[in-house]
């Protein structure tokens, strides 16, 4: 992703979140996530930066897990014809995920239902 997108996303990420008090923002050292604009605006919104070491996508193993999922079980990892076939299915595949698949280890709650209890 350019870091136009990522910078795009991570404003409105903040922008839609209730509280980023104490937030951790955990990527790869892609060079996108390295940059000058997109720490700024972390930093200036005081949320940490956590990044893996150099090749190590283990370290981010629940992240990983969740592009699994969104590849492996909403079928993500296909060839698509076009930018908005890919955002469709994307936003899809999360919506289904976070308000309507009911999680074993959410005590069969949605994540959307967890976010909404804590806040």
């Amino acid at each position: 992703m350019e870091l136009k997108g990522c910078v795009r996303a991570l404003n409105k990420a903040i922008y839609k979140a209730k509280n980023i008090n104490g937030l951790i923002h955990h990527s790869d050292r892609g060079i996108q996530y390295c940059s000058n604009v997109y720490t700024q605006i972390l930093k200036r919104k005081k949320i940490d930066i956590s990044m893996t070491e150099e090749n190590h996508c283990s370290e981010n193993a629940m992240a990983e897990r969740v592009n699994g999922i969104l590849k492996d079980e909403f079928y993500l990892d296909q060839t698509f014809d076009n930018v908005a076939h890919v955002k469709r299915a994307t936003k899809s595949a999360i919506n289904l995920y976070n308000q309507i698949k009911l999680h074993l280890s959410l005590d069969y709650k949605t994540p959307n239902m967890v976010y909404q209890l804590s806040a």
